[in-house]
């Protein structure tokens, strides 16, 4: 049983109230070629700042929402170039190895395999550099340097937090929890998720386990404890199996 908490909501990340978005979007589909313009995006921020579900939050800035509309246009590529981009679409699940009573199979590109429809994914957000699982690829680009890049809605946020997200260093199949009789899985060296939850947000981020103290099981589960160095900043916590999600390889060892 996955016991890996699921809901990941946070406060938004764009300031923008659902109904703005939803105004956006309509304006987007209306005048696609306008919307960036900068006296467009400054007689919306100005409708925002004044309406009733601004009342006690920030003022809209013209930039802002011209940045949010650069960001949705780039979802749309151009007719002259949308028969080569549909030419290169990104295998999300290349490479993914599915391990399953010690064994793997690698999807051949191109083809479908029944067990894909039970992968799931995770990303790295580059906003807090937290692990995210994702709910939908909406969209894909390639970069001058020819690195994939997709564009992801996380589980639980809207469609004003997607992000563009590298798919080769950034996206992977999702991380899972481990039952209390599974902690012996876990070695030191693993690159796992912790997790971390605050009066406002609930995140994953990643950390090395550096050292692991065996304690005996008791009826509240296990009480081992783990010393991990997070890779973000190299700060040391000890947790325990809880707060702990692993690669999905790490299953599959005795």
């Amino acid at each position: 049983m996955d016991l890996r908490p699921r809901k990941r909501q946070i406060q938004s990340i764009t300031g923008f109230t659902q109904a703005e978005v939803e105004k956006m979007e309509n304006l987007l589909i209306e005048s696609r070629e306008q919307v960036c313009d900068s006296e467009v995006c400054k007689k919306l921020a100005k409708t925002f700042t004044r309406s009733k579900g601004r009342a006690g939050k920030s003022i809209a800035k013209w930039t802002e929402v011209q940045a949010w509309f650069q960001n949705r246009l780039a979802c749309y590529p151009s007719k002259d170039n949308s028969a080569e981009a549909n030419q290169k679409v990104p295998d999300y699940t290349e490479g993914c190895t599915l391990n399953k009573a010690n064994e793997s199979s690698h999807i051949p590109k191109g083809q479908k395999d029944p067990a894909l429809s039970d992968l799931e994914f995770e990303a790295r957000s580059s906003k807090d550099g937290a692990w995210y699982d994702i709910d939908t690829f909406i969209a894909h680009r390639f970069l001058n340097s020819e690195e994939p890049e997709a564009l992801v809605r996380f589980v639980g946020f809207g469609l004003g937090e997607d992000e563009w997200v590298n798919v080769r260093k950034a996206v992977r199949e999702r991380s899972v929890a481990l039952e209390n009789s599974e902690c012996n899985k876990v070695q030191v060296g693993d690159i796992i998720l912790c997790f971390q939850e605050g009066k406002d947000e609930e995140k994953y981020l990643e950390a090395q386990v550096i050292e692991i103290q065996k304690k005996l099981h008791d009826i509240r589960g296990c009480r081992c404890l783990f010393v991990i160095r997070y890779t973000g900043d190299d700060t040391e916590e000890t947790i325990r199996l809880r707060r702990m999600c692993v690669r999905p390889s790490i299953l599959g060892r005795p």
